[in-house]
């Protein structure tokens, strides 16, 4: 199916300029259905076969209350194919002006009313990589704006050296946020992202983001996620393992992950 005819050097500018890169329609509308039909099964017959560490619940009672899912790629072929062949992959490797290999797969979901917002943070500070190039890709299944929790940027954030001090929040699925997050910079450079269904959006892992809560009393806010960390990315894999053990073993503790 032919893709849309993108303009690789302004979404290449976008990134390094605001570090985050937009595309209204990355897939066709019968590629979106697809998608979406392959996660509504996986959904329904596939998360069973997860481990419980990769898969958290607004309300860990209530089994219709999945709000991530991680390793998606590892379940369906589906999935791996469009991390490891699709679209994704390649605005990855024209973001960072380098091969990228491809890391994690998710779900995430916002569901109507409980949906908590996502506190200020950088994804890299959570990657533990050397230097700290990597890129998220986000997808949305369907129309997100203000209400249902749209993706708010700070741009050129990404430009400031090391990252902003972070710390625990309470947030299943973003366990750490920004602590000083709100200055006048912040909210100045601040720019909202609503989209419709096959949105896309690619940030830099030292971009600063955040979403509001879904308020809609009716409507979800399903999206896929993508992560990539350049080749040129070192990780510092033991500090990473004892960080997500930590996490892990928190979790449980918390009756957070069932």
């Amino acid at each position: 199916m032919d893709r849309p005819i993108l303009d690789r050097a302004a979404l290449r500018d976008a990134f390094e300029r605001d570090g985050y890169l937009k595309v209204e329609s990355l897939f066709s509308a019968d590629e979106m259905a697809g998608i979406t039909a392959t996660l509504d099964e996986f959904l329904r017959h596939g998360v069973g076969k997860m481990p419980p560490e990769q898969v958290y619940y607004e309300d860990p009672d209530d089994p219709q209350s999945i709000k991530q899912l991680q390793k998606l790629f590892d379940y369906d072929e589906v999935f791996r194919d469009l991390m490891f062949d699709g679209p994704p992959r390649a605005l990855a490797e024209l973001a960072l002006g380098e091969p990228v290999c491809p890391v994690n797969m998710q779900y995430f979901n916002k569901p109507p009313g409980i949906g908590q917002a996502t506190p200020p943070h950088q994804d890299g500070y959570f990657f533990h990589l050397m230097p700290p190039r990597a890129v998220t890709g986000w997808l949305a299944l369907e129309p997100v704006d203000a209400e249902n929790g749209c993706i708010h940027y700070v741009r050129g954030s990404h430009l400031v050296d090391g990252f902003r001090n972070h710390a625990p929040t309470g947030v299943l699925g973003f366990s750490q946020g920004i602590t000083d997050f709100g200055s006048g910079v912040d909210i100045a450079g601040t720019v909202a992202e609503p989209g419709e269904a096959g949105t896309f959006l690619l940030h830099h892992a030292k971009t600063i983001h955040w979403a509001g809560a879904n308020t809609s009393p009716t409507r979800s806010r399903r999206a896929v996620g993508f992560i990539y960390y350049g080749e040129s990315a070192e990780e510092d894999t033991d500090t990473k393992a004892a960080y997500q053990a930590a996490l892990d073993a928190r979790l449980r503790d918390e009756g957070r992950i069932r």
